[in-house]
């Protein structure tokens, strides 16, 4: 069987796994005086993601908080050598300073390797509650202006694109349109979004 999109098997009942396939909006733009960051609508326009850097652009940290501000993923960067690792700590208690925090899943790049315009790249995700016990289960594929997450058996779970108007016109390329497949924690999902942004230095 294939494994589901949220490895910590603890949250079956989490209210971000989607039930059939979802259709998401992020706008790459805070809601805090329109400056650095992101908000994430979902398909009635409910905001239900938002990232607020202010003023400062490729953070080392950045929280992915819930409308209300509740931090639900703290991604942290940490650099050694060539690579920059990504870590996704998902925040129980919906705070960043929480020592609760739980490794849940981290993407290596080169640094050197910066995703452009035409290019395709690819990226392994790993997940676990601690390093000594991740494993690869997920891999972000870039084609073009494109994203696609897949699982471990290369079934695409999610897709990003540039949104299209009801005329088909695309609009600007800070407004993408998510797809996110069913029995999947787009919470999840999005942090791997945000932290290939993070990658592309575009957030």
């Amino acid at each position: 069987m294939v494994k589901k999109i949220h490895p910590d098997r603890t949250t079956t009942s989490s209210p971000y796994l989607t039930t059939e396939k979802e259709s998401f909006t992020i706008w790459m733009k805070s809601l805090v005086f329109n400056t650095n960051g992101c908000t994430v609508f979902d398909s009635k326009g409910n905001i239900i993601y938002r990232v607020d850097n202010y003023t400062i652009k490729s953070c080392r940290e950045v929280y992915l908080m819930d409308l209300h501000g509740h931090v639900l993923f703290t991604l942290r960067r940490q650099k050694l050598g060539l690579f920059k690792t990504w870590e996704g700590h998902r925040s129980p208690s919906g705070t960043a300073e929480s020592t609760t925090n739980l490794e849940y899943f981290r993407v290596k790049s080169n640094i050197f390797q910066v995703p452009s315009k035409g290019s395709s790249f690819s990226y392994r995700v790993m997940t676990g509650s601690c390093r000594t016990d991740e494993q690869y289960h997920y891999k972000m594929v870039t084609r073009g202006s494109s994203l696609g997450i897949e699982d471990i058996c290369g079934k695409v779970v999610a897709e990003v694109k540039r949104k299209q108007s009801s005329k088909g016109l695309e609009l600007g390329e800070d407004v993408l349109t998510m797809m996110v497949e069913s029995q999947v924690d787009h919470s999840f999902i999005i942090g791997l979004v945000l932290t290939h942004s993070l990658i592309s230095r575009k957030l």
